[in-house]
């Protein structure tokens, strides 16, 4: 399949978005090369903030802008993006409801060779535990795109989760904030993913079909507002859920699915990081394969589940 790489396609909306509306800016702390926001540095230079290693700074200042009528987006690594600024986000942008705009760029395993420090196994759980905060995790670079725009749109904090790699694209229609979304259709179970891990849930889809399994796959491209009612029905459609994503178990989507579950019987089950870091890695499919974020493993959980 055509692959695209969701950080350019970070960099291409916000060049869009700057064309279409003069008030949106952007701020960096010194990872625009890598973040892509260095794209919009180059077409509007007087509306780009580069803050240097102090993310503290870059969102108490993007609240600022927000207080003065601008649309500020944000742009570090996840792990930073979500930790490192985390009482900026929460007392000042969250509690005030400011319109700050926060990329969390390099998200999940996806920045294999620089380890632990850098890899952000936690940020989901972080962000969506913050009230106030919508919360995307775009499946492509499609989606990214329109994740873009729809954060542009809402009056308020948005959190956006994009990984390093290149990654299918799976998308091409319409993107609605806070709604689950059929990718590909099945009747037998279903296998809830996210980002990097929808490529893993389709060849486990294959993979099921040739055992004569229906599996349906599910984009959760919002973590918040989460789609509860959406998995409740989608529970009574479906003999068995699997949940798969490139973060921790704890706080991530295999929480949220099982926290609308907690009525229904039908059974379910997750493949995600278990509570532990990441390490470095030669590849990206090495740590994928250590922490069994696989194909494999979602075709095993649902087998068991059957």
């Amino acid at each position: 399949m055509e692959k695209y790489n969701q950080r350019l396609a970070y960099g291409e909306a916000l060049v869009a978005l700057g064309a279409e509306n003069p008030n949106v800016v952007a701020l960096e702390a010194d990872l625009g090369k890598s973040t892509m926001s260095s794209m919009f540095q180059a077409a509007y230079p007087d509306r780009y903030f580069e803050m240097g290693i102090a993310e503290a700074n870059m969102i108490s200042t993007a609240a600022g802008l927000a207080a003065s009528g601008k649309i500020p987006f944000c742009s570090s690594f996840a792990v930073f993006a979500s930790g490192r600024c985390y009482d900026q986000i929460r007392q000042t942008v969250a509690i005030g409801k400011l319109n700050v705009k926060i990329c969390g760029s390099s998200s999940g395993l996806s920045d294999f060779g620089d380890g632990s420090t850098h890899q952000a196994v936690e940020d989901v759980a972080i962000m969506t535990a913050i009230p106030n905060i919508t919360v995307f995790t775009p499946v492509d670079a499609n989606e990214v795109r329109m994740a873009v725009r729809a954060a542009a749109a809402i009056d308020g904090p948005v959190y956006i989760r994009i990984v390093r790699n290149d990654v299918p694209v799976y998308t091409s229609g319409d993107f609605t904030p806070g709604k689950l979304s059929v990718l590909k259709k099945g009747d037998d179970v279903a296998i809830i993913a996210y980002g990097m891990m929808i490529e893993a849930a389709m060849t486990a889809a294959d993979v099921l079909s040739g055992k004569g399994i229906s599996a349906r796959v599910i984009n959760a491209g919002t973590m918040k507002p989460f789609d509860s009612e959406g998995v409740v029905e989608l529970s009574k459609q479906v003999k068995a859920i699997v949940t798969a994503e490139d973060h921790s178990r704890i706080g991530g989507l295999a929480s949220h699915v099982a926290m609308a579950l907690r009525k229904s019987k039908t059974p379910m089950d997750y493949v995600a990081i278990e509570d532990q870091f990441g390490q470095s890695a030669h590849s990206l499919s090495d740590l994928l394969n250590h922490y069994g974020l696989t194909s494999d493993a979602i075709v095993k959980k649902i087998l068991a589940l059957l």
